[in-house]
């Protein structure tokens, strides 16, 4: 297998928690999941998780809201759409983190358990 499966199963839990209707980028999730500095890390391994997962990957996006596919590609499409069914609006390939941003409390935090 070409990835660590305990930083592999540290990320897609960590995934797993952002709630519907809020988004992470990529660095908050590799700092929530113990891998401060590893943002490149999250986005290599979320295409490793199992299908059966159902792992929310359109929640997830670049440290400035931006969508990680260009804008008008097939997954940008797809990724669009799914937030906008949980009432996040993309705008320009962008989300509004200011409004959308997920601010995990200090119980989600130390529900966090791995």
């Amino acid at each position: 297998m070409g990835y660590n499966r305990q930083y592999a199963s540290q990320i897609w839990h960590t995934v797993q928690k952002v709630p519907v209707g809020k988004v992470a980028n990529y660095g908050l999730i590799a700092d929530l999941s113990g891998l401060p500095g590893r943002a490149r890390l999250v986005g290599t391994i979320m295409q490793y998780a199992p299908s059966e997962m159902n792992l929310p990957w359109y929640r997830i996006l670049k440290s400035n809201g931006q969508l990680a596919f260009s804008k008008g590609s097939p997954m940008a499409l797809k990724q669009t759409e799914f937030l906008a069914g949980e009432g996040v609006i993309v705008t320009n390939n962008r989300v509004n983190l200011n409004q959308f941003l997920w601010q995990p409390d200090l119980g989600e935090l130390l529900n966090m358990q791995y």
